[in-house]
């Protein structure tokens, strides 16, 4: 799947939804486990993310390998996925719990953002902060270390099942991140959830008016026959 390939529809839904709706609706259907927390924007100016999944995955560094030779090798899986992840994906990294050295610098991210990739996330963190921070690109890390990636790790594969931050991603998988945190949607689910993610923001909107207006919680939240009537009133008065 391509951005492209979406549906303007769709496209519309996942640049709206929370990852706090998202969430609830994926609990709704079963799923619990489609949430990483404790990741954040590098730039709160840019706190918002959503594309198909391109994976990459590290694993520890071997001595032998941890060379300049090995890191310029095109074939490398970092350096790969950096000049063939498809624009509008969202390239998301396993560092496989890894957190003493960055995942990339300024100069990757500035590669990625040239080539139209919607935007970077990893479960480990980044290096160069100073400079992403004011990057007009959206990268979502956990936290800061000053060591390159080959300081300790090195890519193993890309486009493959990974776990990132606990949770289970596959290549195609749909990606939403905002400052709550990211959310995975399986892709034949994705479009449908997003959907009811936006309706149930909605209504959440029309909840919180009630009670900064005094209402009480009852009844209105979560909202009983009465309040879902009127919210459907409210709507009508658009």
């Amino acid at each position: 799947m391509t951005n492209a390939a979406m549906s303007d529809n769709a496209r519309e839904l996942y640049a709206q939804a929370t990852t706090a709706s998202l969430t609830a609706q994926l609990t709704k259907r079963g799923l619990r486990t489609r949430a990483i927390s404790n990741i954040a924007p590098v730039n709160p100016d840019t706190p918002r993310l959503f594309g198909p999944a391109y994976t990459l995955r590290y694993i520890p560094m071997r001595e032998d390998l941890a060379s300049g030779a090995a890191m310029a090798n095109p074939e490398n899986p970092q350096r790969k996925a950096i000049e063939v992840v498809p624009a509008g994906h969202v390239l998301i990294v396993d560092t496989n719990g890894m957190d003493i050295s960055g995942t990339f610098g300024d100069i990757l991210v500035a590669r990625l953002k040239v080539r139209g990739v919607a935007g970077a996330v990893s479960d480990g963190p980044m290096r160069d902060i100073a400079e992403l921070k004011t990057m007009d690109f959206p990268v979502f890390a956990r936290g800061n270390a000053a060591p390159p990636s080959y300081a300790n790790m090195i890519a193993a594969d890309a486009q493959v099942p990974i776990g990132c931050g606990g949770v289970a991603i596959f290549p195609g998988d749909i990606v939403i991140a905002d400052p709550d945190g990211v959310v995975i949607l399986p892709a034949s689910i994705a479009e449908e959830v997003a959907r009811d993610a936006v309706e149930q923001d909605r209504l959440e909107a029309y909840v919180r008016e009630r009670i900064e207006n005094g209402d009480s919680i009852v009844g209105v939240y979560p909202p009983n026959e009465e309040t879902k009537a009127a919210y459907q009133a409210w709507l009508a008065k658009g």
